[in-house]
This record gives C-alpha cells, sequence and structure tokens, in this order.
C-alpha cells in the first residue's frame, strides 16, 4: 500500500510520473527499469503472463520503492481479485466504453461495503500480520484504479466516466483509439490527435488524473506533457532493449561498411 500512496503523493504534488511496460517474464526486468521509472505497467491484456510471473513482478518493484499496477485482459472481478491479493497497487482495465463499467472496475478493487473484493490476501497483509478490518479500510483507500480510454464510446461518456467515486486516473490508448476512429495504427492522425487533446483537457477539468501510454520517444513524451498529461506509460521492456540494438549494432555496422569501402 506504501508504493501505491507514493505514486498518489508524486501526482498530487504535481510531479510528472514515468511507468515501464512490463510484458517479459523475468522479475528482473522490473527491478533493473524502476531504478529510474516511478511505476510498472505490467502487462497481461496483450502476452502470457502467469500469475506467478506477475507475482514476481510485483515483488521486484518493493526493492525499488517502484509502484506495482497491473493491467488485466478485461473489467471482470474473477481476474481482478488474485492480482490484488499478490500485492498489486492498483489495476487498469482496457476497453472501458461506460460510467457502469468504471462502477464495476471500482467494485472489483474494494471490499464492502464499497465494492465486491473477497477477502483473501497474502502479502499486502504481511502474510496475515497486519490483515483485520483496518486493513480493509487502508487498502480501499490506497488502491489505485485506472481505466483506459481507447474507444469512441468512452469518449462520448468521458464527462459522466471521470465523475465515478473511487476513480483514480484514466490512461488514453492511442492505437486502439485510433482504430476506433477510423485510423487504425495511425495515432498521429490530426482527427485522432485533436481527439486525444479534447480527452486531457476535459478530464484535467476533473479530480482524476490523466495518463497516455506512448512509445519511448522523448520528444513525444515531452509534447504530451505539454498538452497537460499527468503521467506516461513511456516505452516497453522489449522496446527499450531492441531500440538500443539497433542503434549501437547499426553505428558500429555503419563504421565497418565505411572502413571496407576505405
Amino acid at each position: 500500500m506504501e508504493n501505491a500512496n507514493k505514486l498518489k503523493r508524486k501526482l498530487q504534488e504535481g510531479q510528472f510520473c514515468l511507468g515501464a511496460g512490463i510484458s517479459f517474464n523475468d522479475g528482473a526486468i522490473t527491478e533493473a527499469l524502476c531504478q529510474v521509472y516511478d511505476f510498472a505497467w505490467i502487462d497481461t491484456e496483450h502476452n502470457g503472463m502467469t500469475l506467478e510471473r506477475v507475482e514476481g513482478h510485483i515483488v521486484a518493484t518493493r526493492v525499488t520503492g517502484a509502484t506495482a499496477l497491473v493491467r488485466v485482459p478485461w473489467n471482470d472481478p474473477v481476474l481482478v481479485k488474485p492480482v490484488l491479493d499478490l500485492g498489486a497497487d492498483g489495476i487498469i482495465f482496457p476497453m472501458i466504453r461506460t460510467a457502469e463499467d468504471v462502477r464495476n472496475a471500482v467494485a472489483a478493487c474494494r471490499y464492502p461495503p464499497e465494492g465486491i473484493r473477497g477477502y483473501g490476501p497474502r502479502r499486502p497483509t504481511n502474510y496475515t500480520r497486519t490483515g483485520g478490518s483496518d486493513y480493509c479500510r487502508r487498502a480501499n483507500q490506497s488502491v489505485l484504479t485506472v481505466v483506459q480510454i481507447e474507444t469512441a464510446e468512452a469518449v462520448e461518456n468521458l464527462d459522466e466516466i471521470v465523475a465515478v467515486p473511487g476513480l483514480t486516473s484514466v490512461v488514453i490508448g492511442p492505437n486502439d483509439l485510433s482504430g476506433s476512429l477510423g485510423h487504425m495504427a495511425d495515432p498521429g492522425h490530426p482527427e485522432v490527435v485533436e481527439v486525444i487533446e479534447s480527452i486531457i483537457e476535459r478530464v484535467r477539468r476533473s479530480s482524476v488524473y490523466v495518463g497516455i501510454a506512448i512509445g519511448s520517444d522523448p520528444e513525444q513524451a515531452i509534447r504530451w506533457m505539454e498538452k497537460g498529461v499527468h503521467w506516461l506509460q513511456f516505452g516497453v521492456d522489449f522496446g527499450l532493449m531492441v531500440e538500443r540494438a539497433d542503434l549501437v549494432c547499426g553505428m558500429v555496422r555503419d563504421h565497418a561498411k565505411a572502413r571496407r569501402k576505405g
């Protein structure tokens, strides 16, 4: 819970926060990247990561002090419960479309009477050393509930979505949003950019934070920061690795070719 509250404090203080997308199984990836990132976006929507592997990443965030956010495959309390019981600081819900979807997401993250989460935490209670009603109260207060805005329907319902009590933040998914707007895999299309900018403006009028998930281009990151987002999912583990490998190998090979010609 402390790492969840740490990210909240940073956002409340106006700090701009960065998170690394995590897709590999090895928890050492999170341990290494979260020396410089504020949070880990541990993804179970687009890969086959098991709960055991998710737990390894969550443990790694404890070493670095980063916040562990897990994106579940769908807005389903059955998927949320074990992830929170493993010690995740918050949940990212994909493909949210309506305020009712958000109310269901919030409920899945909280114990009664605020929600429907079943009781069975292990790591979050330090293995039952700090459990009970006080733990449930503190867990409800600290858990981070984040929903993705990545469809035209969600944009239409945005004002109702951000008004749902218990929602921490929305995060824009540019690629799926571009597809929903008729420009698949073209998040730089002027129409898509205009919609994203309108989302940021509308969310900032609420008490909810707004983030965006992008690649690892620093210029793009700065551009969205200047547009008003509070946080970024900035780069994914395999992308960061491949980009660096392509760069350094390309430089050396180009030099070798030039040397042969000379």
